[in-house]
């Protein structure tokens, strides 16, 4: 397996580190991998997060390039979250976290 030691903070693990840094950005990645969310959905999933939070989370994910938003102009106004091809890369690093977490943690 290949290795560098050498820290640069414009690295590569950095920069993954600065875009999923945040309590519940791995967690509403996983959840809303499995299908397009809507806003109410991802919000009764995790109760222990304001709404407030979660949309600041959701809209950095966005920015970063790894979730879509699509707004649709109905009345109540319907807001869905899927996975961007960026996003869809990222999955088997989650995939692999979440594995080494059921393993190695109690």
């Amino acid at each position: 397996m290949y290795h560098n030691n050498k820290y640069s903070s414009d690295c590569g693990l950095n920069k993954v580190q600065k875009i999923v840094a945040g309590k519940w950005k791995l967690s509403i990645l996983w959840y809303i991998a499995e299908e397009t969310r809507r806003f109410g959905e991802i919000n009764r999933v995790f109760p222990d997060i304001t709404q407030s939070m979660l949309t600041k989370q959701l809209r950095e994910l966005e920015s970063d390039g790894l979730l879509h938003r699509e707004i649709y102009k109905e009345v109540p106004p319907r807001v869905e979250y899927c996975l961007t091809p960026l996003g869809k890369k990222f999955l088997p690093i989650l995939q692999t976290m979440c594995e080494w977490g059921d393993y190695n943690l109690e």
